[in-house]
């Protein structure tokens, strides 16, 4: 079972599996911790972002729904909605 085909191939699968275990991303996560602490972070940012994204976008509608006057419940709604906020 001399053939030199196959000793190439099973080289070049290891060059390929070396490579592969030198990517940032494996290294990063060789442990159970390093893998919970790197999910646990990505969460709090993802919830981060969420909050002050919704945020945004939730008072630049109320600001843009207050400054509608030819509709008069949403306009008198969202005025008292920012009322509520400015006054607490």
């Amino acid at each position: 079972m001399d053939d030199p085909r196959l000793e190439t191939e099973v080289a070049a699968l290891r060059e390929e599996l070396a490579r592969l275990n030198q990517h940032n991303i494996l290294r990063s996560h060789r442990t159970t911790g390093r893998v919970l602490a790197f999910n646990f972070l990505r969460g709090l940012a993802f919830g981060l972002g969420s909050v002050v994204g919704a945020t945004v976008l939730v008072s630049m509608l109320v600001y843009a729904l207050s400054h509608i006057d030819f509709i008069p419940v949403i306009g008198e709604w969202a005025k008292e909605v920012i009322a509520v906020i400015q006054g607490g």
